[in-house]
């Protein structure tokens, strides 16, 4: 009977029945949960603005406080600059100083995720990525072997202008800095903070030198530095255990269309993942991840080869022609794929937030989603101050941010780095097998499908439904493994698969804070009230 039942049943589904059952009924739960989210519609757009000319310059150094600013944010990147927005909507007299206010060019910060745009609409900032020729993402194509899979985002419970956008970064950039800067109580300045300005362990502000060379000082009661992956600040404020598990070789396609429009493209290739996106209605971002730091010469050529014998054959042949193209015309980036977890110094009269604070692989795209999700809890936070100048009370008080904002943060931070290591080609045949199962699972469709990509989208990132789909792939593989008939080589296998599925995700768990992750209210900071005027 048994047997008969086998032959009209999934082979794979057999496999994997007793062990997932239980797994799979929690999921479906954690879905219709899920599935209850609250539609928001956008606002309507607002009409571009001019960054101002001429900002004023400060040319004295001042004692104390400086009267004329509440809030200083170091950096106007995506989060300083839209951060400064939120702050100066709320009526904040916010000063920026920023490296270099011209548009900057970086190959990744370009793809935002539905999760993230939600937060912008929430920020007031949507109208950021109008009239830059932004791409709207509606969700992912996967490949390997020849195979290839669609995931869709599930937005059906969203406004229909809810999605993701790609874009170019420095558009998406110099749109959040007009904002700020149409904004009164908000003033842009070109400088480059060399030092924080310390008392008695107390933060007061910034040592700055201008555009022209001249040493600043500036003052405020809250000093936030986002400056970036780069920071300089951040060793006085953070444990910076930063690292590099990978380089992006980055080129734009022009001139072809994605095999599946309005959709990010995942090859799973070897040796590690290559991802195709828009960024605009005739450029395609092309995004080859090569593991270590160690990249092939680009001067002596050694990159151009190795992009056209190694990657070019590994890609759909919809895109070779133009990839060909793009390798021969030259214009080759590459970039770090820093990954830092978020380990605070609570430090009075300072904040650290962005790349400065917390960093993982961009395989995901979740950075700007975090970045965003950080402002929203900051702002919630500071609403109810109207005095910012006790310091320690202030940065007690604060603490309660770095336990906020986990859940949202810890979920996409672990999940870009165990995607990571699970796209990643292996000769280990355990990993072999969870990679393989991973793409079998996404493509079933349903629950296996739509609970891992509203992780990945930031639209339900939660860490246990996190947690479950991890092992439910890994329980998935081992079916695999054992249908139709078990051995004791298989047995092991499997049993290999779930004890490195074990050792890829328990480790990122440790590392971002189990507690303040699955448990963030049995923190006391998650407890903490205002400090009284």
């Amino acid at each position: 009977m048994l047997i008969m039942m086998t032959i009209f049943m999934d082979k794979y589904i057999a496999g994997t029945f007793f062990a997932s059952v239980f797994g799979f009924l929690i999921l479906c739960i954690l879905q219709l949960r899920s599935n209850k989210q609250y539609k928001q519609k956008p606002h309507a757009d607002r009409p571009c603005l001019d960054i101002r000319s001429n900002q004023m310059a400060v040319d004295e150094c001042r004692t104390g406080w400086d009267s004329a600013t509440d809030v200083i944010i170091v950096g106007a990147g995506v989060v300083g600059a839209a951060l400064s927005y939120t702050l100066g909507k709320e009526g904040r007299r916010v000063r920026v100083i920023e490296r270099d206010l011209s548009e900057p060019d970086r190959i990744v910060g370009e793809l935002l995720q539905p999760g993230g745009y939600l937060k912008l609409i929430e920020l007031g900032l949507e109208d950021c990525v109008v009239h830059i020729d932004a791409q709207r993402v509606l969700g992912y194509a996967l490949f390997k072997d020849g195979r290839s899979t669609r995931v869709s985002y599930p937005l059906e419970n969203f406004h229909s202008d809810v999605a993701g956008r790609s874009f170019h970064h420095g558009r998406f950039i110099q749109r959040m800095r007009e904002k700020a800067a149409s904004l009164a109580n908000v003033r842009l300045e070109q400088g480059t903070v060399t030092s924080l300005l310390e008392d008695d362990g107390t933060v007061k502000g910034v040592e700055y030198k201008t555009k022209s060379g001249k040493q600043l000082k500036a003052y405020a009661p809250l000093t936030i530095v986002c400056d970036g992956c780069f920071s300089n600040l951040r060793r006085s404020l953070c444990s910076s255990k930063v690292e590099i598990p990978s380089c992006f070789v980055g080129l734009i396609l022009e001139n072809c269309q994605l095999p599946f429009p309005n959709h990010g493209h995942v090859i799973l290739a070897d040796p590690s993942p290559i991802l195709f996106y828009p960024i605009t209605s005739t450029e395609i971002r092309c995004l080859v991840d090569i593991p270590g730091q160690k990249l092939p010469s680009i001067a002596d050529g050694e990159m151009a080869n190795y992009l056209k014998t190694v990657v070019a054959p590994q890609i759909p042949a919809e895109l070779h022609d133009a990839f060909i193209s793009a390798i021969d015309k030259g214009d080759i980036r590459t970039m770090p794929n820093r990954s830092m977890p978020a380990a605070p110094h609570p430090t009075p009269g300072a904040l650290l937030l962005g790349d400065a604070f917390n960093m993982r692989h961009p395989l995901t795209g979740g950075g700007m989603t975090v970045a965003l999700s950080d402002i929203v809890v900051l702002r919630d936070l500071l609403k109810p101050l109207q005095n910012m100048n006790d310091a320690e009370s202030l940065c007690k008080y604060l603490q309660s941010f770095y336990t906020l904002r986990k859940p949202v943060a810890s979920t996409i931070n672990t999940l870009a780095a165990a995607l990571y290591k699970v796209f990643c080609a292996s000769s280990d045949q355990a990993r072999k097998e969870m990679r393989e199962a991973c793409f079998d699972y996404l493509s079933l469709g349903g629950v296996c499908s739509n609970g891992p990509i509203a992780l990945l989208s930031g639209l339900n990132p939660r860490p246990l439904s996190l947690v479950l789909h991890f092992f439910a792939v890994a329980t998935y593989g081992v079916g695999r493994l054992l249908t139709p008939f078990p051995s004791p080589k298989k047995l092991w296998i499997g049993a290999r698969l779930i004890s490195g599925a074990s050792s890829i995700i328990f480790p990122i768990i440790k590392a971002e804070g189990a507690r303040q992750m699955f448990f963030p209210a049995s923190v006391p900071a998650y407890y903490r009230d205002p400090p009284q005027a």
